[in-house]
């Protein structure tokens, strides 16, 4: 099916979007730490992997601007939206904070990520099928990245286990908003447009608890409170100042082009 099928459908477009915005907010996250990395290679490592995610929030961009249609183009759907038009994860525009927490917050999203990209694989939308399938072998090596991080950090030195502990302990409570699902998933789930991600939960808890006992580390991933509303727009303390760094250009010469 084509973007036209899809042209009118709000909902839709919503979900494109909050895929989009995800990707983008993170990948600005992770962009922060070029120059800054513990060591050359995982700078690098972090800088390829904010690349891929940003190659993927172009193609999200581009697919909703052609359903939006009115001039709308991935420029300025990045650039030109307010703070309560993004709908990406509360979990993608937490701070950086030591590698450690950048490690927990990525693996978080990567071992989500993997799994939610092969249910696509299998949706009716063809154009969302060819942006799952190119993207999920760089989204695999991101999880093989964060995963061996995860238990390198938390089965090294005490130091370095306790600091990645306490990094899971504060990201926790924004792990469970991947699987609440936002008003728009709903309404697509029931007219079977997409699945509901938490048809996959039951795998994810599996693989993130054998990468948890390995980095001899714990998460009471089923208590911890969700914090959650992103899907819906309404985003931490953080995120105007993300959007001030990220549009600055575009905000202050209007439809400035290389």
């Amino acid at each position: 099916m084509t973007a036209t099928a899809y042209q009118n459908n709000q909902n839709y477009i919503d979900f494109i979007l909050h895929m989009g915005d995800t990707n983008l907010i993170l990948a600005q996250r992770l962009c922060e730490w070029c120059g800054h990395g513990p060591i050359l290679e995982q700078d690098i490592a972090l800088s390829n992997i904010a690349l891929d995610l940003l190659g993927q929030t172009s193609n999200y961009y581009n697919y909703a601007a052609e359903m939006i249609g009115n001039g709308a183009t991935e420029d300025t759907l990045a650039m030109t939206r307010e703070e309560r038009d993004y709908k990406n994860l509360l979990l993608s525009e937490l701070p950086n904070g030591h590698f450690g927490n950048t490690v927990v917050r990525q693996f978080f999203y990567d071992s989500y990520h993997v799994l939610l990209l092969e249910q696509f694989l299998k949706v009716k939308d063809l154009k969302l099928q060819s942006i799952a399938e190119k993207s999920l072998k760089e989204v695999k090596y991101h999880l093989k990245w964060s995963s061996e991080w995860m238990i390198r950090l938390g089965d090294g030195t005490q130091e370095s286990h306790d600091k990645i502990q306490e990094a899971v302990n504060e990201i926790l409570p924004y792990v469970g908003e991947m699987f609440a699902t936002a008003d728009y998933q709903n309404v697509l789930i029931e007219e079977g447009l997409i699945d509901n991600p938490n048809d996959f939960k039951s795998e994810w808890m599996a693989k993130v608890n054998e990468i948890l006992e390995e980095a001899t580390l714990k998460a009471d991933i089923e208590n911890t409170f969700v914090q959650k509303g992103g899907k819906q727009g309404v985003h931490t303390e953080h995120m105007g100042f993300i959007l001030s760094e990220l549009q600055y250009m575009q905000r202050t010469y209007p439809n400035l082009q290389w």
